[in-house]
């Protein structure tokens, strides 16, 4: 969940890794911290963000720093303070650790280390690692390279590291497994980050690390990667990353949540383009074409999520079993590994993740593997984890997302996951041409009504304004857009701290009624298309309870405006891909709610954009 930079060559080390963590902020903001490497070994490092160690850098005079390495905190061992912030020293001073992960057994390894002398100034478990290499260095008289390997053979648990040694200028040693880490290759001069974004202004060549791999960098030596296990040499695979600049910064908006909202129309042309051909009445999807057989012939699909993913499998789970007629299970990837699941050889198990990073959807997969699933991944970096430990799958292409809040990745994963539907049921036969040339055809209009639907936002905005100071709101949809009041909800707790909750519409009487006054804002999702009718009923026992009604309905809709206190109108469509359009009021909503409370949108408390630890 930390973000990793390092740098090491002619360029000027410390500006690099600095802009580098500002990017990777959005993968924790609890402290930040530098290590400088010049005939010394310095480090500097703040609770707080990567604004507040830029000022105290500003208060010291380096010169002449052959390298650098820079962390960026999400908090896991150790409250977030100055002495739990990366870099963490080893007790001689002479080593130097950025650390993304969690060392499970770093207790009994404290244990031993406290036992042989050493002492602790952190309560983190990195601080232990960096004295493990310390402690295989001195003992078994090796290059750091080698301790670092020999060390990491102890350790049980995730992390992608980093390291300097002030007797070593220039070089730098990473390690992966379980957490990302990406190498930048240039002219002499070598990256290592946590994702590429810190490097793509200055090359778009890179490494992507395996897991049980360690790299060693160093301008003058070159590049050289050994496995973990055996340290054996490993011949690098070099990848031209198609990720732009332009992509990842704000480009006039006022955060990056709002921009990626706006984003959204695009980005479903983008994870369409090139798969969904209508003239030709066609789905093209190699993951599933070259797999055919193996989805007609499967019984069950299994869908693996966590947050706003699992809402996007849970829509799915009506659109595959409307479409197929073949039985889905949703599953939280976070509890699947903890309970003996019933797994059987020639069940498919489709894994989503924004990032492809998410540790409990990558261990869950593994998992599935091993009982004998066949995994398809959905997710949006290509080259990401869950993308290579899968059989095959289908990226979103919904370009960076920096927010914490996802919104366009919901929207993404939703298109693709209905093109994957849509095609397996004109292969089993499950749908007739004309509802399939139907179904692309509504499909292919969702960029331009998601448009329709993002120029309610003045609208939108002064419903915020009546509501930003709520203490608590619910939120209702019935079939496909129950997922959606989840998500909903969802948004304005991530970035608003609002408690909300999610309900399917009819739930409302089995309990949640009781929480409704005249204080109680309730977000109804009441399409035309989706039990119309159940859900204005549920409408009018709000309304006898005095509950504030804020209804998202299909344009030109009479029957729900005569009740609603607020309507937001969206395009009409088929009901399966409602969602795509009933999501984005409530997105915009929870923005403009968050900016009035005088939240940070972008980097909400406690939250990190990739849980890539347990």
């Amino acid at each position: 969940m930390c973000g990793i930079v390092g740098y090491t060559g002619p360029r000027g080390p410390v500006n690099i890794v600095l802009g580098g963590l500002s990017r990777l902020e959005y993968r924790g903001y609890d402290s930040a911290g530098i290590a400088l490497l010049n005939s010394s070994l310095h480090v500097v490092k703040t609770a707080g963000k990567v604004a507040d160690l830029v000022e105290k850098i500003k208060q010291k005079n380096y010169s002449d720093i052959h390298a650098a390495l820079g962390h960026t905190r999400w908090a896991t061992h150790g409250e977030p303070n100055d002495a739990n912030a990366h870099p963490h020293f080893s007790n001689s001073g002479r080593f130097a650790i950025v650390h993304n992960g969690i060392i499970e057994n770093y207790e009994p390894l404290k244990q031993m280390l406290i036992q042989r002398g050493y002492s602790f100034k952190s309560d983190t478990d990195t601080e232990v690692l960096i004295n493990l290499i310390e402690d295989v260095f001195l003992n078994e008289k090796v290059s750091l390279p080698k301790a670092v390997q020999l060390a990491l053979c102890q350790v049980v648990g995730a992390y992608a590291i980093g390291v300097l040694d002030k007797e070593t200028p220039g070089q730098l040693v990473a390690a992966k497994l379980g957490s990302p880490l990406a190498i930048g290759i240039g002219e002499d001069e070598f990256f290592i980050a946590s994702d590429a974004s810190p490097f793509i202004e200055y090359t778009n060549r890179t490494i992507y690390l395996e897991d049980y791999e360690l790299a060693v960098v160093h301008p003058k030596e070159g590049l050289e990667i050994k496995k973990v296990k055996d340290f054996s040499s490993v011949v690098p695979y070099i990848e031209e990353l198609k990720l732009n600049l332009e992509s990842i910064e704000k480009g006039g908006y006022e955060h990056f949540m709002l921009k990626e909202i706006f984003e959204q129309p695009q980005a479903i042309i983008d994870t369409f383009r090139g798969r969904m051909l209508v003239d030709d009445n066609l789905i093209k999807l190699s993951g599933i074409d070259d797999h055919l057989a193996t989805f007609l012939d499967a019984k069950r699909i299994i869908f693996l999520a966590c947050g706003t993913s699992w809402h996007a499998a849970l829509v799915a789970e009506y659109i595959f079993e409307e479409l197929l007629r073949i039985p889905v299970e949703v599953e939280y990837a976070s509890e699947f590994r903890y309970r003996n699941p019933v797994i059987n050889s020639g069940d498919i198990v489709v894994a989503i993740s924004q990032s492809g990073e998410t540790a409990d959807t990558l261990a869950a997969i593994k998992l599935a593997k091993a009982l004998g699933a066949f995994v398809y991944g959905v997710c949006n970096v290509v080259g990401s984890s869950i993308a290579r430990e899968s059989d095959t799958g289908s990226y979103t292409h919904a370009g960076p997302e920096i927010g914490v809040a996802s919104t366009k990745a919901f929207t993404t994963q939703i298109t693709i996951l209905s093109l994957m539907a849509a095609r397996l049921a004109q292969a089993k036969e499950t749908i007739t041409k004309e509802d399939f040339q139907q179904f692309l055809l509504a499909l292919e209009q969702i960029p331009s009504q998601v448009n329709e639907a993002l120029e309610k936002s003045e609208e939108i905005k002064s419903i915020a304004q009546a509501y930003h100071k709520a203490t608590n709101c619910l939120y209702l949809g019935r079939g496909c857009n129950f997922p959606v009041a989840l998500e909903g909800a969802l948004k304005l707790k991530e970035i608003s701290y609002i408690h909300a909750e999610g309900y399917p519409a009819a739930e409302m009487k089995h309990g949640p009624i009781a929480l409704i006054d005249e204080q109680m804002p309730v977000v109804v999702i009441a399409t035309r298309k989706g039990h119309y009718e159940k859900v204005v009923s549920n409408i009018q026992e709000i309304k006898s309870r005095k509950g504030k009604i804020i209804a998202v309905v299909t344009a030109g809709d009479e029957a729900v405006a005569a009740l609603a206190d607020h309507v937001i109108e969206i395009p009409e469509t088929s009901e399966m891909l409602t969602p795509l359009l009933s999501t984005i009021p409530l997105q915009l909503l929870s923005y403009y709610i968050a900016v009035l409370r005088g939240c940070n949108v972008d980097q909400p408390r406690n939250l990190a954009k990739s849980v890539t630890v347990e």
